[in-house]
Protein backbone atom coordinates (compact mmCIF):
# COMPACT_ATOMS: atom_id res chain seq x y z
CA UNK A 1 0.00 0.00 0.00
CA UNK A 2 1.24 3.36 -0.76
CA UNK A 3 1.63 5.38 2.33
CA UNK A 4 1.63 9.23 1.12
CA UNK A 5 -0.42 11.55 2.92
CA UNK A 6 -2.78 13.14 0.77
CA UNK A 7 -5.36 15.72 1.86
CA UNK A 8 -8.43 16.40 0.52
CA UNK A 9 -9.76 20.15 1.12
CA UNK A 10 -13.31 19.71 0.57
CA UNK A 11 -15.40 16.54 1.17
CA UNK A 12 -17.50 16.67 -1.43
CA UNK A 13 -18.58 14.32 -4.24
CA UNK A 14 -15.65 14.42 -6.26
CA UNK A 15 -13.44 14.03 -3.19
CA UNK A 16 -15.05 10.76 -2.23
CA UNK A 17 -14.51 9.47 -5.67
CA UNK A 18 -11.37 10.00 -5.83
CA UNK A 19 -10.39 8.53 -2.42
CA UNK A 20 -13.29 5.49 -2.95
CA UNK A 21 -10.20 5.08 -6.41
CA UNK A 22 -7.33 5.58 -4.88
CA UNK A 23 -8.15 3.11 -2.13
CA UNK A 24 -9.16 0.46 -4.62
CA UNK A 25 -5.66 0.86 -6.22
CA UNK A 26 -4.36 0.04 -2.75
CA UNK A 27 -3.88 3.22 -1.19
CA UNK A 28 -3.89 3.32 2.23
CA UNK A 29 -7.01 4.49 3.87
CA UNK A 30 -5.05 5.96 6.97
CA UNK A 31 -2.90 7.86 4.63
CA UNK A 32 -5.92 9.69 3.43
CA UNK A 33 -6.90 13.04 5.17
CA UNK A 34 -10.20 15.18 4.33
CA UNK A 35 -10.82 18.31 5.59
CA UNK A 36 -14.45 20.01 5.66
CA UNK A 37 -16.58 22.34 7.64
CA UNK A 38 -19.27 19.92 7.41
CA UNK A 39 -19.29 17.31 10.68
CA UNK A 40 -21.60 14.75 9.36
CA UNK A 41 -19.73 14.75 6.25
CA UNK A 42 -16.62 14.15 7.36
CA UNK A 43 -18.45 11.42 9.77
CA UNK A 44 -19.75 9.69 6.50
CA UNK A 45 -16.48 9.35 5.07
CA UNK A 46 -14.59 8.38 7.54
CA UNK A 47 -17.02 5.65 8.06
CA UNK A 48 -17.49 4.36 4.94
CA UNK A 49 -13.81 4.39 3.93
CA UNK A 50 -11.70 4.70 7.28
CA UNK A 51 -10.23 7.92 6.21
CA UNK A 52 -8.72 10.33 8.67
CA UNK A 53 -10.84 13.69 8.54
CA UNK A 54 -10.24 17.25 10.58
CA UNK A 55 -12.50 20.33 10.46
CA UNK A 56 -9.13 22.32 10.84
CA UNK A 57 -8.00 22.75 6.50
CA UNK A 58 -4.60 24.19 7.44
CA UNK A 59 -3.69 21.26 9.71
CA UNK A 60 -4.76 18.79 6.92
CA UNK A 61 -2.37 20.57 4.70
CA UNK A 62 0.41 21.00 7.02
CA UNK A 63 0.08 16.82 7.12
CA UNK A 64 0.41 15.87 4.00
CA UNK A 65 2.83 15.51 0.59
CA UNK A 66 0.27 16.44 -1.84
CA UNK A 67 -2.80 18.63 -1.31
CA UNK A 68 -5.81 18.39 -3.16
CA UNK A 69 -8.44 21.67 -3.99
CA UNK A 70 -11.62 20.41 -3.73
CA UNK A 71 -13.92 22.94 -2.42
CA UNK A 72 -16.23 25.84 -4.87
CA UNK A 73 -14.41 28.38 -6.75
CA UNK A 74 -16.28 30.94 -4.91
CA UNK A 75 -14.57 30.04 -2.13
CA UNK A 76 -10.77 29.52 -3.41
CA UNK A 77 -9.63 32.47 -2.47
CA UNK A 78 -10.56 32.35 0.81
CA UNK A 79 -9.55 28.54 1.33
CA UNK A 80 -6.52 29.07 -0.46
CA UNK A 81 -4.65 32.33 1.42
CA UNK A 82 -5.97 30.45 4.89
CA UNK A 83 -3.59 27.47 3.23
CA UNK A 84 -0.95 29.36 2.49
CA UNK A 85 1.41 28.81 6.02
CA UNK A 86 1.20 25.45 4.87
CA UNK A 87 2.79 26.07 1.39
CA UNK A 88 6.68 26.72 2.34
CA UNK A 89 7.92 23.43 1.32
CA UNK A 90 8.75 22.78 -1.87
CA UNK A 91 7.94 19.48 -2.15
CA UNK A 92 4.25 19.88 -1.20
CA UNK A 93 2.33 19.57 -4.31
CA UNK A 94 -0.91 21.45 -4.87
CA UNK A 95 -3.49 20.36 -7.47
CA UNK A 96 -6.70 21.94 -8.15
CA UNK A 97 -9.93 20.57 -9.19
CA UNK A 98 -11.26 23.91 -8.94
CA UNK A 99 -13.53 24.48 -12.45
CA UNK A 100 -12.02 28.15 -14.05
CA UNK A 101 -9.93 28.88 -11.09
CA UNK A 102 -6.19 29.79 -13.14
CA UNK A 103 -2.89 28.55 -12.23
CA UNK A 104 -1.51 31.85 -11.38
CA UNK A 105 -4.28 33.11 -9.19
CA UNK A 106 -3.70 29.92 -6.83
CA UNK A 107 -0.52 30.31 -6.75
CA UNK A 108 -0.87 34.22 -5.65
CA UNK A 109 -3.47 33.09 -3.40
CA UNK A 110 -1.32 30.39 -1.26
CA UNK A 111 1.57 32.97 -1.45
CA UNK A 112 5.02 32.18 -3.91
CA UNK A 113 5.42 29.65 -6.57
CA UNK A 114 4.08 26.65 -5.49
CA UNK A 115 3.88 23.64 -7.92
CA UNK A 116 0.40 23.15 -8.78
CA UNK A 117 -1.37 21.24 -10.97
CA UNK A 118 -4.87 21.87 -12.71
CA UNK A 119 -6.55 19.78 -12.85
CA UNK A 120 -10.74 18.98 -15.12
CA UNK A 121 -12.73 16.24 -14.32
CA UNK A 122 -16.14 15.22 -15.41
CA UNK A 123 -18.84 13.65 -13.03
CA UNK A 124 -18.13 10.14 -14.39
CA UNK A 125 -14.84 10.58 -12.39
CA UNK A 126 -17.47 9.75 -9.44
CA UNK A 127 -17.91 5.94 -10.81
CA UNK A 128 -13.85 6.21 -11.63
CA UNK A 129 -14.90 6.44 -15.32
CA UNK A 130 -14.09 9.73 -15.68
CA UNK A 131 -12.07 11.69 -18.35
CA UNK A 132 -9.65 13.96 -16.41
CA UNK A 133 -7.02 16.44 -17.89
CA UNK A 134 -4.22 17.95 -16.44
CA UNK A 135 -1.93 20.82 -16.76
CA UNK A 136 0.92 21.66 -14.59
CA UNK A 137 3.09 24.42 -13.44
CA UNK A 138 6.33 25.33 -14.45
CA UNK A 139 7.06 24.56 -10.83
CA UNK A 140 5.84 20.84 -11.15
CA UNK A 141 8.89 18.28 -11.25
CA UNK A 142 8.55 15.21 -13.28
CA UNK A 143 8.35 13.38 -9.92
CA UNK A 144 5.19 15.69 -9.39
CA UNK A 145 3.44 15.05 -12.51
CA UNK A 146 3.84 11.39 -11.76
CA UNK A 147 2.13 11.69 -8.73
CA UNK A 148 -0.68 13.64 -9.80
CA UNK A 149 -1.17 11.44 -12.65
CA UNK A 150 -1.33 8.32 -10.04
CA UNK A 151 -3.52 10.09 -7.84
CA UNK A 152 -6.15 11.43 -10.45
CA UNK A 153 -6.17 8.36 -12.28
CA UNK A 154 -8.21 6.87 -9.73
CA UNK A 155 -10.66 8.60 -11.33
CA UNK A 156 -10.34 7.69 -14.81
CA UNK A 157 -8.42 8.33 -18.21
CA UNK A 158 -5.87 11.21 -17.73
CA UNK A 159 -4.16 13.32 -19.94
CA UNK A 160 -1.95 16.26 -20.05
CA UNK A 161 -2.21 19.37 -21.66
CA UNK A 162 1.31 21.83 -21.67
CA UNK A 163 -1.05 25.07 -22.57
CA UNK A 164 -3.19 25.93 -20.45
CA UNK A 165 -5.86 27.93 -22.38
CA UNK A 166 -6.88 24.84 -23.51
CA UNK A 167 -8.11 23.67 -20.40
CA UNK A 168 -11.59 25.84 -21.65
CA UNK A 169 -11.97 23.60 -24.68
CA UNK A 170 -11.14 20.54 -22.65
CA UNK A 171 -14.47 21.87 -20.49
CA UNK A 172 -16.65 22.44 -23.05
CA UNK A 173 -15.69 18.95 -24.78
CA UNK A 174 -15.22 16.27 -21.86
CA UNK A 175 -16.19 18.70 -18.86
CA UNK A 176 -19.79 19.28 -20.02
CA UNK A 177 -19.46 16.17 -22.49
CA UNK A 178 -21.40 13.89 -20.18
CA UNK A 179 -24.92 16.61 -20.40
CA UNK A 180 -24.54 15.98 -24.55
CA UNK A 181 -24.91 12.26 -24.35
CA UNK A 182 -27.47 12.76 -21.71
CA UNK A 183 -29.34 14.65 -24.00
CA UNK A 184 -29.20 12.53 -26.92
CA UNK A 185 -30.26 9.52 -24.37
CA UNK A 186 -33.03 11.19 -23.10
CA UNK A 187 -34.70 11.87 -26.42
CA UNK A 188 -33.74 8.20 -27.69
CA UNK A 189 -35.62 7.08 -24.84
CA UNK A 190 -38.14 9.48 -25.26
CA UNK A 191 -39.33 8.69 -28.78
CA UNK A 192 -39.07 5.18 -27.69
CA UNK A 193 -41.43 5.32 -25.65
CA UNK A 194 -43.86 7.15 -28.07
CA UNK A 195 -42.92 4.61 -30.51
CA UNK A 196 -44.98 2.36 -28.14
CA UNK A 197 -42.49 0.90 -26.14
CA UNK A 198 -42.71 0.67 -22.26
CA UNK A 199 -40.34 3.15 -20.35
CA UNK A 200 -37.99 0.42 -19.14
CA UNK A 201 -37.30 -0.97 -21.98
CA UNK A 202 -37.00 2.22 -23.86
CA UNK A 203 -34.01 3.24 -20.58
CA UNK A 204 -32.31 -0.21 -21.30
CA UNK A 205 -32.36 -0.58 -24.82
CA UNK A 206 -30.99 3.21 -24.99
CA UNK A 207 -28.22 2.86 -21.97
CA UNK A 208 -27.29 -0.63 -23.63
CA UNK A 209 -26.67 0.83 -26.52
CA UNK A 210 -24.64 3.93 -25.66
CA UNK A 211 -22.49 1.49 -23.65
CA UNK A 212 -21.86 -0.62 -26.43
CA UNK A 213 -20.82 2.13 -29.00
CA UNK A 214 -18.42 3.60 -26.84
CA UNK A 215 -16.82 0.72 -25.86
CA UNK A 216 -16.73 -0.41 -29.51
CA UNK A 217 -15.05 3.10 -29.87
CA UNK A 218 -12.34 2.72 -26.86
CA UNK A 219 -11.24 -1.15 -27.93
CA UNK A 220 -11.16 -0.41 -32.15
CA UNK A 221 -8.47 1.06 -33.50
CA UNK A 222 -10.96 2.82 -36.58
CA UNK A 223 -12.26 5.89 -35.61
CA UNK A 224 -15.96 6.88 -35.12
CA UNK A 225 -16.27 7.53 -39.09
CA UNK A 226 -15.35 3.90 -39.94
CA UNK A 227 -17.28 2.67 -37.49
CA UNK A 228 -20.59 4.52 -38.37
CA UNK A 229 -20.18 3.60 -41.75
CA UNK A 230 -19.56 -0.09 -41.16
CA UNK A 231 -23.49 -0.55 -39.72
CA UNK A 232 -24.81 2.26 -42.11
CA UNK A 233 -25.85 0.22 -44.96
CA UNK A 234 -26.81 1.76 -48.41
CA UNK A 235 -30.63 1.92 -48.11
CA UNK A 236 -31.16 0.96 -44.59
CA UNK A 237 -32.61 2.22 -41.71
CA UNK A 238 -29.63 3.49 -40.46
CA UNK A 239 -28.82 5.72 -43.65
CA UNK A 240 -32.48 6.84 -43.34
CA UNK A 241 -31.85 7.84 -39.56
CA UNK A 242 -28.11 9.77 -40.54
CA UNK A 243 -29.82 11.37 -43.47
CA UNK A 244 -32.11 13.17 -41.19
CA UNK A 245 -29.17 14.07 -38.92
CA UNK A 246 -27.03 15.48 -41.31
CA UNK A 247 -30.11 17.54 -43.16
CA UNK A 248 -30.62 18.49 -39.88
CA UNK A 249 -27.16 19.85 -39.34
CA UNK A 250 -26.21 17.68 -36.30
CA UNK A 251 -22.70 18.35 -36.89
CA UNK A 252 -22.93 22.43 -36.87
CA UNK A 253 -24.89 22.18 -33.68
CA UNK A 254 -22.38 20.43 -32.11
CA UNK A 255 -20.32 22.13 -32.84
CA UNK A 256 -21.91 25.13 -31.73
CA UNK A 257 -22.66 23.51 -28.72
CA UNK A 258 -19.13 22.72 -28.01
CA UNK A 259 -18.00 26.50 -28.68
CA UNK A 260 -20.52 28.20 -26.72
CA UNK A 261 -19.27 26.22 -23.69
CA UNK A 262 -15.86 26.80 -24.27
CA UNK A 263 -16.77 30.84 -24.82
CA UNK A 264 -18.50 30.29 -21.00
CA UNK A 265 -15.65 28.65 -19.20
CA UNK A 266 -13.36 31.58 -21.07
CA UNK A 267 -16.11 34.09 -19.62
CA UNK A 268 -16.27 32.81 -16.23
CA UNK A 269 -12.69 32.15 -15.61
CA UNK A 270 -12.55 36.00 -16.61
CA UNK A 271 -15.21 36.90 -13.81
CA UNK A 272 -13.53 34.71 -11.12
CA UNK A 273 -10.35 36.19 -11.66
CA UNK A 274 -11.64 40.00 -12.24
CA UNK A 275 -13.21 39.43 -8.37
CA UNK A 276 -9.62 38.42 -6.89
Amino acid sequence: MNRETIAFIGGGNMAASLVAGLIADGQDPTALLVSDPDRDKLDHLAGRFGVHTTEDNLQAAQQAESLLLCVKPQLARAVCQALAPALSRPDRLVISVMAGIREHSIQRWLGGSPPVVRAMPNTPAMIQAGAIVLHASREVSGAQRNRAETILRAGGLTRWVENEDLMDPVTALSGSGPAYFFLMMEALEQTGTELGLDAETARLLTIQTALGAARMAMESRDPPQVLRERVTSPGGTTESAIGVLEDGEFRTLIDQAVRAAKARSEQLSSILAESS
